[in-house]
């Protein structure tokens, strides 16, 4: 197993990422209404006391100290959402138990990660004919400063395996308890591609909505089509 320290710490370049998010999850204004911690626990009070939703648009706070949320930068709700509503059956280097941010070195990157993930997922479901799946394309800045470079271990290491994700997921804990960054990655489905598992978002200076694309699923994703121009 390759662990935190195994790894070497990156310095502080700034990066220019992209990622993919279902259009049906919006964002969350809450986050992008005030410019600190103190001022989003007076109005996410306030709100509380006429807002029965609340809590199911902001996520579970609990998992995301206020100290690390990068209030007053734009898109700071697409920043803190994945480490908020956190996918319970986990990925590569979460085991279910906190978020991440995973974010592309380019939209090709990640419509290749995306796709493989869709694709796998809508299989399972074999009533399924035809649906068509739009999702927002994201823009993102952030600094590498603390992050471990996964980069160093070669394409066939364990944390890259197709599909067993356990040895990514032990790497993930130990970063993260390390409270190191994130992880830069080998893009598992794009060939010489990088990918960024953050697993904090104060190190984001922005994320911000760029554009619009579809895949259609016909028994398969069969196409996939720009429905507003990247930026």
């Amino acid at each position: 197993m390759v662990s935190a320290a195994d790894l070497p710490v990156l310095s502080g370049r700034q990066v220019t990422s992209y990622r993919l998010i279902n259009s049906k999850f919006p964002p969350i204004s809450l986050f992008d209404d005030v410019a600190d911690s103190e001022e989003f626990e007076t109005l996410y009070a306030l709100q509380a006391l006429t807002n029965p939703r609340l809590q199911n648009e902001v996520g579970n706070l609990t998992l995301l100290p206020s100290s690390e949320i990068p209030f007053g930068i734009q898109g700071c709700s697409y920043a803190a959402a994945p480490f908020t509503h956190v996918n319970p059956e986990g990925s590569r280097f979460s085991d279910g138990s906190f978020g991440v941010l995973y974010l592309a070195d380019s939209f090709t990157t990640a419509i290749a990660e995306v796709k493989y993930h869709q694709q796998r997922y809508w299989s399972r479901v074999p009533e399924l004919r035809y649906e068509r799946f739009v999702f927002r394309g994201l823009k993102g800045n952030f600094g590498e400063a603390g992050l471990r470079d996964a980069q160093t271990l070669p394409s066939d290491h364990p944390i890259y395996h197709p599909d067993d994700y356990r040895e990514p997921r032990l790497l993930g804990s130990d970063v993260r308890k390390q409270q190191d960054n994130g992880i830069r990655y080998h893009s598992v489905r794009q060939p010489s591609a990088t990918c960024w598992a953050l697993m904090t978002p104060r190190c984001v200076t922005s994320i911000i909505q760029t554009a619009h694309l579809e895949m259609i699923w016909n028994g398969s994703i069969t196409d996939i089509n720009w429905l507003t121009s990247q930026e």
